[in-house]
């Protein structure tokens, strides 16, 4: 077993120099922010950003906001570019924040539909009503060598609810739904008590404790996500990330 290795006095007055003024900030921006915004959910975390005297506040998971060092100015719902590269450091703490390992994605409560030789891998969780998700599947349909997981998500309405049941009963539940979203042929109705749909239930759950709100909402093997219609070379460039 490994020796474990303590600290010397002057480096650990060193180290508590260092964090000490750190986690009074942390605790000073908390006090401010509770005591001013009371609605305000329960901080997880408040760390620094690239610029002097901002902080990144993060709270109820992966929602993000920004405040000065003493809890007097915050600004929500807008992004944090780094303009020498462009990069939104905002959207990039986000995708971190809600990145799921794809190895863990419930693939048996999905459709799968497989194209050229399926080397390549992805998923989506798809509202069969949702009219962007109708627009991506055209996009989804025309490309090659792909494994494409699709997870029924029904978020749009009783409707919605209707056809993901009928979508996922029939006897070829992928060409069904292709048909439907490609053709808008209506698939048939399967009735309740011919049909085992506790994979929607699951699916339902799987996307609140993951926090996907919207569809469609992609995921890739290197774990990252992205919400929308994903135009398709951005696509072909997501699908060659490993």
């Amino acid at each position: 077993m490994p020796r474990l290795r303590l600290l010397k006095p002057a480096a650990l007055a060193t180290l508590m120099l260092l964090c000490g003024p750190l986690l009074a900030q942390e605790a000073a921006i908390r006090k401010a922010l509770a005591e001013r915004l009371p609605s305000l959910p329960k901080i997880d975390e408040v760390s620094k950003t690239p610029i002097p005297g901002l902080y990144e506040v993060r709270y109820g998971g992966a929602e993000i906001m920004y405040s000065d060092e003493k809890g007097e100015y915050i600004f929500v719902s807008g992004s944090l570019i780094e303009t020498k590269t462009r990069t939104d450091l905002t959207e990039a703490r986000i995708d971190r924040l809600t990145a799921v390992e794809f190895d863990k994605l419930p693939v048996k409560d999905s459709m799968v539909i497989r194209q050229g030789n399926g080397s390549r891998k992805m998923a989506v969780f798809v509202d069969p009503n949702c009219g962007y998700c109708k627009r991506f599947e055209r996009d989804l349909a025309a490309l090659k060598d792909v494994t494409i997981y699709t997870f029924l998500l029904p978020i749009l309405g009783p409707d919605s609810t209707a056809k993901v049941r009928d979508i996922w009963c029939a006897k070829e539940p992928s060409q069904t739904w292709r048909a439907w979203m490609l053709d808008g042929k209506t698939p048939a109705r399967v009735a309740e008590s011919a049909c085992d749909s506790a994979a929607i239930t699951r699916n339902i759950e799987f996307a609140r404790k993951h926090r996907v709100n919207g569809t469609p909402a992609v995921f890739f093997v290197d774990g990252t996500r992205k919400p929308g219609a994903i135009p398709a070379d951005q696509l072909e460039q997501l699908l060659a990330r490993k």
